[in-house]
């Protein structure tokens, strides 16, 4: 007998900086889209938003990928992991928070608490980031944070100017 996988809901973030970000992501949603254990994507519109990590570098282009999927949280990163080197991102040879054209982060898995090395979720200081928080609300304006609470709530706790700044920068 065959028991079946009840698919939870997923949040990836999406950001770049370098070459053609809009075609990086759109590679990246129509590869999440083509595997096995992945349904129902929605994506938030696109940010443009201040680079976060002190160096110095082009605006980021931000959104957020929400999914159904059957995965676990391992397989998942992993599939985005591959996605990331199939579009030609080397994390070996990256600066910590530097320029890149295509980085995915796994933001929630259900309600997945995970402390493990190379997976955490929810995405560590999601709830302190609203260059992550604006879009994610877009796409799932009910999201949870496991161990925080309501996305909403986390949101309306940051700096209004922080806030104003991302939802300014929304592209189309």
């Amino acid at each position: 007998m065959t028991v079946a996988v009840r698919p939870v809901r997923a949040a990836i973030g999406l950001g770049g900086n370098v070459g053609d970000v809009p075609q990086a992501f759109r590679f990246a949603i129509e590869r999440m889209g083509a595997e096995p254990g992945i349904a129902n994507i929605v994506v938030s519109p696109l940010y443009a938003t201040a680079p976060w990590g002190g160096i110095e570098q082009d605006r980021f282009l931000n959104a957020v990928a929400v999914l159904d999927t059957t995965l676990s949280p391992h397989a998942l990163m992993e599939m985005l992991l591959k996605i990331e080197r199939e579009a030609g991102r080397d994390r070996s040879r990256e600066t910590r928070w530097g320029p890149r054209r295509l980085d995915l982060d796994l933001l929630l898995h259900g309600d997945a608490v995970i402390a493990a090395d190379g997976l955490q979720l929810p995405h560590p200081r999601l709830h302190e980031r609203a260059f992550a928080l604006v879009p994610l609300l877009d796409a799932w304006p009910d999201a949870a944070i496991p161990g925080i609470g309501p996305a909403r709530q986390a949101l309306d706790a940051l700096d209004p100017a922080d806030i104003a700044a991302i939802i300014a920068g929304r592209v189309g």
